[in-house]
Formats: C-alpha cells, structure tokens, sequence
C-alpha cells in the first residue's frame, strides 16, 4: 500500500484535530461496568413463573381513583429486568422531543433483542410461522390494556392493517411488506397475517416495525372515514383545522398538536400537554411491566420535552451544561469534546456508544441519471472502474482519525459484524488508499486533464464535473465529503458540494436529478438486511436511496414504469426476492452471500468509515443507563434496553 502523501484538509474536519488527544481515553469502557442482563437475551419471564403475586405502584399514582394496580397490569406481567438496579419511583426528566423515541420506546407485539439478531415477544406472549411461510399467528397477553383502560385485542391490529396500511386514502400506495396482505382474526387475543407468497421473515418487520401495526381503533374510528359519517367528519376535519382527515389522523396519531392529549397509548408515558414548544408526559398507570420486584414501571413519573427543531448544535450545548437528563439522538461525534467538558465538571456522564452503520457515509452514484455520458461512465458495459477508482482515492485510515478519533473502522456498505452473513473480505473490498491505482483506472477509461488544469475532462474533452447533493444530518456527512472532495481532487475529479435540506433532498431525489447523493448505510444487520437490503438491489425508491430510481420502479410495477435494468441487476432483484422468502436457513443464506458478494465486487456504494463512536449524555441522577450500547435504527436506539427502568437519585450532585 502506498503511503498518504500530505494533503490540505476540509476546513470543518481540520478543526477536529485539536480533539484527538483530549477523546484518546475514549477508547476503552469503563471499568467495573456489568455485562448487559442475560435477560435481555430471553423472552422475558412472566410473575407466574417466579412466584410474584403482590404489585406496587408509584406514590405519584395514589388518590387518583384507578383501579387497583393488580388489575390495571395484564393477567400475568411480565417483567423486566434493569441493568443494574431496582430503581426509585419519582421525579422529572428533562429531555428533547426528539430523544422521546429513545427514552420511551413504542411498545410492540413482538421486540428486538439486545443482540439484533432475535425477535422476542412483549404485547405477544407467542408467534408462530406456518410451515410455508406464509402465514404469521400472533398470541398477545390477556388483559393488557391501553393507557385509557381499554382493552388491547386483535381489533387493533387489524384497524392499523386494513384502515391505515390498506387504505387508498391514507396509504395511496401500498407499503410491499405487506401487500396482499390478509387479516384473519381468530378471537380477541389470537389473529393472523397471511401473505399470497411466503413472508418468512415478517416477524422481524413486525417487530422493528411494530408501533406501526397497532392503533386503539376504540379512539381512531371516531376520525376516520370508513367509520364516520361524511358530513360529520368534515365538519370536525374543518373546525380543527385541517385539509383532510387522513390530515387530522396523521396529526393525532404523531402527537403532533395539542389534540395529543386524547390520543390512547401503549407506551410507559401517555401526553398531557402539547404546545409548539414543549410536550409533557406522565407516566401511563396502565402500563404492562414490572421488575423483579413487582413494582409497576416506568420508574420515572414524568418527562418535559423541549421542542428545538433540528438545533443539534443548541441541544449539545444543553446536554454539556447539564440542562437535559438524557441526550442522544441528536448528537453528533464531532460534539464529544465539548459533552466531555460537561463530565469534567460533574454535571453530566458522556457514555460512547458505537453507531450500527456500516458506513457512517455512502457515497451513491446515480446509475439512471439522465446523462448519457455520465451513465456510460458508471455503467458502461458492467465494468466498475471509474468507481473503484473513486474508492480506492479515498484514504479512509486518515478519515477515521481525523474525524472519529480513530475509533471508527473502514468499511464498505456490507451486513453488520454481529450478522451471521458478514464476511470481512466484503467490508474489506476495494478499500485501500491507492491515489496512483486510481489515476490508473482514470487513464484506462480516456478520462485526461485536457486543458490542463488539473482536472480530468471526459474523452470527447468536456468537463466532467460531479455535483454532490446531500442532506446533512445524524452522522458528520459534510466533515466527511470535504475529505472525499479533497482525496477526489487528488486523481483530477472535479466534485462540487451542495447541501439541501429535507425537503428538496427528497424532491429531487425521487425526481431523479440528483448525479451523485449519500445516506447513512443501516438496515444491514440480521434484523432488516433480509426485508429492505436497499444497498443490494433496487427494490424501492425514496428520498435516502437515489441510485437507481427507474430500476426499482421497473421492479416494483413489474415493468409498467422506469427502466428495464442490465441483467445482473435483474438476476439480483431475484435474489432479493429468494432472501425475503427463503423458507430455509440454507436457501437464505445463499441468497444474502449473493447479494453480499455481488455489492463487494460492483461497489453499487462507496462506504468510508463505520461503527463510529455516538455520544448519549446522561445526567449524574438517572441511572440504570448502560455504559455501551448499539445506536441506530435497525434495533430502535434504545429499544433493548429498556429505558423504562431508568432512574433518578435524586442524592447525586
């Protein structure tokens, strides 16, 4: 391997330097820290099985005129087990709405466990797989109930699936995980989903996805159109406000107005004001769980979330001074100096999680850009040089120092390590830092610094200049491409930065006007690779994969839209198709090494570096909170973990 020659660095990933030595402690956990729960591993026990008959509830729940706690718990709860504590009840946290997913987590019927490669069940007490694959029965727990008190039964689920999922006015297009898609409801507490062709791997979509799979019909019928009268629903949609009801639904549903108070819940914490600068919650006294004890969670009484938009860097701030009791999500790498100086001064602890994402940052060529001579580039006749060449100029080791402190690992977009599909030759492929390799590759394809800038031009001596849109958010995505710009620059490739916002990311990449985009590679551990391997094969569109929109469009209307692909794209989409429906662990795993093979050898994405440090700021009073964790969306952020048995001590400083 050649060695790095000196280089200017991007401004933004320059100002990083000064961190290394301060961040150098952060390479090891603290010592005397517990292993996670082996519970945390296991369908979670029920009291039945250990004895446990007497329940407490927090004081904060007395002289409320509820039902005793015995009958406000499920048949038989079960129970959870805390990290490290049986907790304290009381108190407030203090936290942003954007951490409200992570520190109460969407109940599910099914749940991940710590590991991300298991399902376990939570509302369900069991699931069961037909023999084909094609039909997924669930068993939920008798006598859980929403946080109104009312029953959850099977009705709910198939409210969400036929009246949200299946209905044209809310969901235009059907999502393809569930398509065809039959409810079958066996009695209150016994239903099923069955699929026209085998749907092996629905329990983890079910899983992962699950919140989405469940509303209280007894509260959501009241504003939906199939249950309401016309007339009286849109009067109701205009008095409070809105264009529609699917509006209006959407609205209730998100707890995104005031009306959130309404609004019934599975969750620890149920709303109980909502204005556009905060969201107060307090403990939902019908929550299913307990711990070992007997003791009703969450632990926590109540939570004020402060609403500041995407103000990352106002809410590091905050969790630096000790302002907030919790912050995570909105976090960034390049933030750890500063959360570090807010430990240094004991108002707060910085515990340093890894991201799950292979690639904190791929790079993705658009194959169906409208540019002919682009296109040929890219594609041509299969062959894959300009990209490799584009990878190998790319000196990953120096980006993984300069921006993550060394604690990243260099990668291509491949399944995550903890996958039983991962191979370290994927991950490895066309990684090396060889700038004179890439000029090699530049030169074989006619690509020449014509007028002698610097620069190489196309073969017919026209510029050729990559414009680079992207949305900057979650991982250090524009510290990343200053480097990338740069290392590109080295070989003659001319690449232009634009950073857009949200919106106009999503327009125009699903418009297809985007030559070259990025995203945050996830969905690649056992939990998600199997159902939406986006970086494999194009299966769908949207505004984070813009690589081959008239590709997937071809695939998912069967040929009635886009662009018939290239047959090795095709031969991929039917491997796609075999790795989701796989009735054997042989035939699936054939199916993910294909696919797995074919991305390491076509590099359809550029990885940089991943399995990057991700800072969760906790204050020195809530406890119960590990140490280490795996932070992103293929398990939930903090699903497995179980925030419901965080606590305060209120005795820390």
């Amino acid at each position: 391997m050649q060695q790095p020659r000196p280089r200017t660095l991007g401004k933004t990933a320059a100002s990083l330097g000064f961190a290394l030595a301060s961040c150098a402690a952060l390479a090891n956990a603290p010592d005397g820290e517990p292993p996670w729960p082996k519970e945390w591993f296991e369908p979670p026990l029920k009291a039945s099985q250990v004895g446990l008959t007497r329940f407490a509830q927090s004081p904060y729940l007395d002289d409320r005129d509820l039902p005793p706690v015995e009958e406000r718990l499920p048949d038989d709860p079960i129970i959870i087990e805390p990290y490290r504590d049986i907790g304290k009840y009381g108190g407030t946290a203090r936290i942003t709405l954007w951490d409200t997913w992570q520190f109460f987590n969407w109940e599910h019927a099914l749940t991940l466990s710590a590991n991300m490669r298991d399902v376990l069940p939570n509302l369900a007490e069991s699931w069961e797989l037909s023999e084909d694959g094609r039909i997924t029965t669930i068993h939920l727990r008798p006598g859980i109930k929403w946080s109104d008190g009312h029953p959850l039964t099977a009705d709910d689920f198939m409210f969400r699936l036929k009246h949200v999922w299946q209905d044209p006015d809310i969901s235009p297009v059907v999502y393809r995980l569930v398509q065809g898609c039959e409810f079958v409801k066996i009695d209150d507490y016994t239903f099923q989903y069955v699929f026209p062709e085998p749907n092996p791997m629905f329990a983890n979509f079910f899983a992962q996805y699950g919140s989405h799979f469940v509303d209280p019909m007894h509260f959501f019928k009241n504003y939906h159109g199939a249950f309401r009268d016309k007339a009286e629903l849109d009067a109701m949609v205009e008095e409070e406000g809105f264009v529609t009801w699917m509006a209006m639904y959407g609205a209730l549903r998100g707890w995104g107005n005031e009306d959130a108070v309404k609004v019934p819940t599975l969750r620890a914490y149920r709303v109980i004001e909502r204005t556009p600068t905060k969201m107060r919650l307090e403990r939902n006294p019908y929550y299913h769980k307990v711990d070992p004890a007997g003791n009703q969670l969450p632990y926590i009484d109540k939570i004020d979330a402060i609403i500041l938009l995407e103000n990352s860097k106002m809410i590091a701030f905050q969790a630096a001074t000790g302002q907030l009791d919790f912050a995570a999500y909105a976090l960034k790498t390049e933030d750890i100096p500063l959360l570090k100086l807010g430990e240094v001064k004991g108002v707060n602890t910085v515990h340093v999680w890894t991201r799950l994402h292979i690639s904190d940052v791929s790079i993705q060529p658009n194959y169906n850009y409208d540019d002919p001579k682009y296109r040929e580039l890219l594609w041509g006749t299969g062959e894959r040089r300009f990209v490799r060449a584009l990878s190998h100029a790319i000196d990953r080791p120096q980006m993984n120092d300069v921006i993550y402190y060394g604690r990243g690992v260099p990668s291509q977009v491949t399944a995550h390590p903890t996958s039983r599909w991962y191979e370290e030759r994927f991950a490895n492929a066309h990684t090396r830092y060889d700038p004179d390799y890439s000029r090699q590759l530049l030169d074989e394809l006619g690509l020449h610094d014509v007028n002698g800038d610097g620069l190489r031009e196309y073969p017919d001596g026209t510029p050729l200049t990559i414009t680079f849109e992207y949305l900057d958010f979650e991982t250090p995505k524009t510290m990343t491409m200053e480097l990338v710009r740069d290392y590109w620059r080295e070989v003659g490739i001319d690449m232009r930065l634009k950073s857009v916002e949200r919106r106009l990311q999503s327009e125009r990449a699903q418009a297809n006007k985007m030559q070259m985009t990025l995203w945050h590679a996830d969905k690649v551990t056992d939990i998600l690779f199997p159902l939406v391997p986006d970086w494999f094969y194009p299966h769908r569109s949207g505004w984070d994969i813009a690589m081959w929109n008239h590709w997937a469009r071809y695939y998912q209307t069967d040929g009635r839209l886009g662009e018939e692909p290239p047959p090795l794209v095709k031969n991929l989409q039917f491997w796609g198709d075999e790795l989701r429906e796989a009735t054997t662990e042989e035939h699936r795993t054939k199916a993910a090494k294909t696919l797995l093979e074919a991305a390491a050898e076509n590099l359809w994405t550029i990885g940089t570096v991943g399995q990057a440090p991700h800072p969760v700021v906790v204050s020195n009073r809530l406890k119960n909170v590990t140490s280490t964790g795996i932070w992103g969306w293929d398990n939930r952020w903090t699903l497995a973990y179980h925030p419901s048995t965080w606590y305060f001590d209120e005795d820390e400083p």
